[in-house]
């Protein structure tokens, strides 16, 4: 009866060292949903750990899309047609008069959820949406927002709805970056505040969800791939591209 009063506590006292080096581990800024994940990808997952590894070793040399991948990204993305379709038609009005592109332009439903593929590059002649990423919202300066908030003040860490021409490329703080410019009342205070297209690591290629994305300070953050092709989308095109951030 002694040996097992002894088993119990020595599995007690084990249980107890893990919970505490857990608690005490660095997890800033990470959302609890996402670390969690990460426990079960090690745990039951090994393929799948192995995958993300090789993607993040080789995250600024993105790999050939195989054709079924290419058929995934360009397939419509559930959303609501008729707001794109009206949106997209408000472009491409804005855009005649204002001398930008009418060939794409960029739209951000923030209604989605950030696990789901919310950036969209459309092609405004053939009606129809070409490519698809994951995005970030704004954290508003909280440890951590699942649902975004939006504001145009300086300093906010808040994301910001309404039009946005984007502008020159160039690398900042966060490396490749293209900067915006707000169009309109709501999001006047863009380029004063520094928010920019940029890519980072946190930001996965794939839809995650039910999981949350990581949060930006404001900027419209996608992964180092989906940044890619905004790139080659922005450089190739001879007028300004307009961006439109909407709920």
């Amino acid at each position: 009866m002694k040996e097992k009063n002894k088993l119990f506590i020595a599995v007690v006292t084990v249980l107890t060292v893990s919970c505490s080096d857990m608690e005490t581990s660095n997890f800033e800024n990470k959302p609890i949903s996402v670390r969690k994940e990460s426990r079960v990808v090690k745990s039951k997952k090994k393929k799948q750990n192995i995958k993300i590894v090789a993607t993040e070793n080789t995250k600024n040399k993105p790999a050939p899309i195989n054709k079924k991948q290419e058929e995934k990204e360009t397939a419509v993305i559930p959303g609501n047609t008729a707001i794109i379709n009206i949106l997209t038609k408000k472009v491409n009005n804005y855009a005649i008069q204002n001398d930008m592109s009418t060939e794409y332009c960029f739209l951000i439903d923030m209604s989605l959820p950030s696990g789901r593929n919310r950036f969209f590059i459309y092609d405004i002649k053939k009606n129809s949406i070409i490519y698809s990423g994951l995005v970030s919202h704004g954290s508003c300066n909280e440890t951590f927002l699942a649902r975004p908030k939006f504001s145009n003040e300086s300093k906010s860490g808040c994301s910001s709805l309404g039009k946005f021409k984007v502008g020159e490329f160039y690398n900042g703080k966060y490396g490749r970056s293209f900067r915006l410019y707000g169009l309109d009342n709501c999001n006047s205070n863009a380029y004063k505040r520094a928010v920019v297209i940029h890519g980072y690591d946190c930001v996965p290629d794939e839809e995650i969800y039910p999981r949350v994305l990581c949060n930006s300070l404001g900027c419209v953050m996608v992964s180092y791939k989906f940044f890619d092709k905004i790139s080659q989308m922005i450089k190739s095109s001879e007028k300004p591209i307009v961006l439109w951030i909407y709920q």
